[in-house]
């Protein structure tokens, strides 16, 4: 049975485990939070190098894309540094990759229809290829980086307009720690709603789950959100607040759906390769391989 485990910034109150299979091979995956602690996270990162065949690492991010161009968050890439043996995957070549096809899946499989409708992504940057495809099927587009990254009261609503930003901003907040623009530990639990009429405008909101539910208003009734890292007690949230449709990127798993960063640790593990030898045409290949679609549920 091979093992990938997740090592994230965020809050113990989300660890899980489960055994499930990929590919025809047996994982065990499971997910441990360390409630913001980075020392703690480096010493289980070094704990299970060359134990387990991938460590994800969750509640941060170690690389963002904008456009064709990644850049390297200087915390992450130290925590990271800890393994020598296991490689250490953060989820961006999934966003890159399986997250462009969970739009085309959607129309295909589901009829949806994208042109024209009012879309929210919390965090684009963080969400590039999920972004450009919303956009590509003709959405509406706010990316709101700058309200619910950095606070500033400044919708994003162009591919160009978010290229530019992300080229401007990548540099610097890369070398910044990830806790100054994304809720870390228990700050995950906290919820503080924030630029409320966005939401209420969109009928699809999409991105990063613990920025969705940190800033979402009270209602959010007759939405789709599209975005992963869902608890069940999440789904229970969402359907309070009236959504009606869940997708979430990566699929269920004891109840549940994971960060990218497990899913793209599992595809790691099956590849027998280094990340660094996979390319975007190798996860394409990988995803087909072992069936990986999308998660779609009605909530209401």
């Amino acid at each position: 049975m091979k093992q990938v485990v997740s090592i994230s910034l965020g809050s113990s109150n989300r660890n899980s485990t489960v055994i499930t299979e990929f590919g025809g091979q047996q994982f065990q995956i499971k997910r441990i939070g360390t409630d913001g602690n980075k020392q703690v996270a480096a010493d289980l990162i070094r704990e299970l190098d060359g134990q387990v065949d991938a460590i994800g690492l969750g509640g941060t991010d170690l690389y963002i894309y904008a456009g064709k161009k990644r850049y390297t968050f200087r915390e992450s890439a130290v925590l990271a540094a800890n393994a020598k043996i296991t490689p250490v995957v953060d989820g961006s070549a999934i966003k890159n990759t399986l997250e462009r096809r969970v739009i085309p899946y959607l129309i295909n499989k589901y009829g949806f229809e994208f042109k024209d409708k009012q879309a929210l992504i919390v965090c684009a940057v963080d969400r590039f290829g999920l972004a450009e495809a919303l956009a590509g099927a003709g959405c509406k587009t706010v990316f709101g980086d700058l309200m619910f990254g950095l606070g500033l009261p400044i919708p994003i609503t162009t591919l160009a307009g978010l290229n530019r930003l992300a080229n401007l901003v990548a540099p610097v907040i890369t070398k910044l720690p990830v806790s100054l623009f994304y809720p870390t530990g228990n700050k995950q639990t906290q919820m503080t709603p924030k630029f409320a009429k966005y939401f209420h405008r969109a009928s699809i909101v999409a991105g990063d789950f613990h920025l969705i539910r940190r800033y979402m208003p009270d209602t959010m009734k007759d939405k789709l959100i599209i975005t992963n890292t869902v608890t069940q007690e999440d789904e229970v949230l969402l359907k309070e607040r009236g959504v009606t449709t869940l997708v979430t990127t990566t699929p269920e798993m004891g109840g549940r759906s994971f960060g990218t960063n497990l899913l793209e640790g599992v595809l790691t593990a099956l590849s027998g390769k280094h990340p660094a030898q996979l390319t975007v045409e190798n996860y394409i290949e990988l995803i087909e391989q072992a069936g990986i679609e999308p998660r779609f549920k009605k909530l209401t």
